[in-house]
């Protein structure tokens, strides 16, 4: 057996495949490869090393790479301190044509990383023809985007506010995996563990992300 020295990169089971994201794994090979070419940071430099991309037209990140770091920084510094990088990904075509998940979580070689993904301006998921599962359903409706059916088609739509709110919580959810990875050493085999330990951890630190959320919030408002 292989010592988790010399382990390969791994990444957990993305956020999204449970709410309604891809679930093909030769769809983030190129991914994959990307974040393994990121070098670890250096003994003076700052992290979470901030990779912000241009989203392209067609979608937006709900929040700057400097509130995403805002909002990491607010947790924990045992939680957050690991994290090398914090990347906000621009989608390639195949990823927008095959659908995008809302983030991942990917380590090795000294290098962890959480990529967080953008959405598309009209602020939707589409779900196809099928309903979301109902524990999905539960979940986004708790963000004010109960599913809907328009046109033999299945949706969930944010308001721009309330889609900061589960960016938020997307984000904790990924450091969730990351202090389970380092703290209990999870395994693809207990994938459903994995997924109940993140959602606990976001849920757990829903105040803090409020809080940070609200400031920014004000900060963001121009003046009266």
């Amino acid at each position: 057996m292989r010592s988790r020295k010399h382990t390969a990169w791994r990444k957990n089971r993305k956020f999204s495949d449970v709410h309604g994201g891809r679930t093909s794994p030769k769809i983030t090979d190129r991914i994959f490869n990307r974040a393994h070419s990121l070098s670890p940071p250096g003994h003076h430099q700052t992290t979470p090393i901030l990779i912000e991309d241009n989203p392209s037209r067609d979608y937006l990140f709900p929040m700057t790479g400097r509130e995403s770091v805002e909002v990491l920084e607010a947790l924990p510094k045992r939680h957050h301190s690991g994290v090398t990088h914090l990347w906000l990904r621009r989608p390639g075509a195949t990823d927008r044509r095959q659908g995008l998940p809302l983030a991942e979580f990917i380590c090795g070689s000294g290098v962890r990383v959480i990529v967080m993904y953008p959405w598309r301006r009209d602020l939707r998921i589409c779900f196809g023809r099928s309903k979301p599962t109902g524990r999905a359903s539960q979940e986004y409706a708790r963000f004010g985007a109960p599913p809907f059916r328009q046109r033999g088609w299945w949706y969930v739509e944010f308001s721009m506010s309330e889609l900061r709110r589960f960016w938020v919580h997307v984000l904790y959810h990924e450091v969730g995996h990351h202090v389970d990875w380092y703290g209990r050493y999870w395994s693809k085999a207990n994938r459903r563990q994995m997924e109940e330990f993140a959602d606990q951890y976001a849920m757990s630190f829903t105040k803090t992300g409020t809080y940070v959320l609200n400031r920014l919030n004000k900060t963001a408002l121009p003046p009266e």
